[in-house]
């Protein structure tokens, strides 16, 4: 039996529901359930898998049942093993989990015969180096993210990129984003909307203190570098907006796209601009 992985948003009263019924799905089809914590609590009789330990199991596919968030948690989880991802909407926005509820048998049946797109989302590696070592790295889907935390005092910041300095500035904070990236923080922030399959990376301050200071898109093979010259005391790179360290003062966030990329499987691959139309309203008058 093949097996799937099911990773689940916690407090979704849907779960209810359609857990035990995907589970029975997915079994009847010859497939293994292989249930994260939050999911295998709306099931019995089903064995508990730690998230982080679900990878190492060899999933042929992953359910994400929830919303963004979730997915970006997954991704993490699975961006070494390239198994691709269905990402079922349970959440508010849904920016990245195109898929309806109502939908997720329709696509399981396609995945079944092989009938489905594979969408590849390129991915971040960023490196935290302090004192002159490596500190920790990560693998984001959407961005990384160094920026004060409840103190009003900016911070100092040096971008360099391919080893030339680019921009010398007082800011909130830093955004460093892939073509997923561009329509969450990065956005917010001013930043453009990039298609997922552009090769780019995007470079956006937060709130800076000078009128002349924009947004950069980077080629996607560029290396960038972000000195903290001057922080507040509470600072810290955050990943995809789950995963937060506190920075201090010299320490460098070095980013370069990820030799990892995210699998997402989808019906179609016009998704893309409905979904800008319809979640964040672009162009709407």
């Amino acid at each position: 039996m093949s097996r799937v992985a099911i990773i689940s948003k916690p407090q979704k009263d849907e779960l209810r529901q359609l857990l035990p019924e995907l589970v029975l799905w997915l079994k009847a089809h010859g497939h293994d359930p292989l249930l994260d914590p939050v999911s295998a609590n709306y099931v019995t009789d089903e064995k508990v898998h730690p998230r982080p330990e679900l990878s190492s199991l060899n999933p042929e596919l992953v359910i994400v049942l929830g919303g963004d968030g979730t997915l970006l948690a997954a991704a993490r989880v699975f961006a070494r093993s390239g198994v691709p991802i269905l990402s079922v909407n349970l959440g508010a926005l849904g920016f990245l989990t195109e898929v309806r509820l109502a939908d997720i048998y329709t696509h399981l049946e396609a995945w079944n015969q092989g009938a489905c797109c594979i969408e590849s989302r390129a991915m971040l590696h960023s490196e935290l180096w302090r004192d002159g070592k490596l500190n920790c790295a990560h693998e984001a889907l959407n961005d990384v993210v160094a920026a004060k935390g409840a103190i009003a005092r900016m911070g100092h910041f040096v971008v360099e990129v391919d080893d030339q300095l680019a921009a010398t500035f007082r800011a909130d904070g830093v955004i460093v984003a892939t073509p997923t990236g561009s329509t969450a923080y990065s956005l917010a922030a001013g930043g453009p909307v990039l298609v997922p399959k552009v090769d780019a990376l995007v470079v956006t301050p937060i709130c800076p203190h000078q009128l002349t200071l924009r947004p950069m898109v980077l080629p996607g093979e560029s290396r960038i570098l972000v000195r903290i010259e001057g922080i507040p005391d509470q600072t810290f790179l955050t990943v995809d907006g789950q995963e937060a360290v506190q920075l201090r003062l010299g320490d460098e966030l070095r980013c370069r796209r990820s030799e990892y990329s995210v699998k997402l499987i989808r019906l179609g691959t016009n998704g893309f601009f409905d979904v800008l139309r319809s979640k964040l309203k672009w162009g709407e008058k």
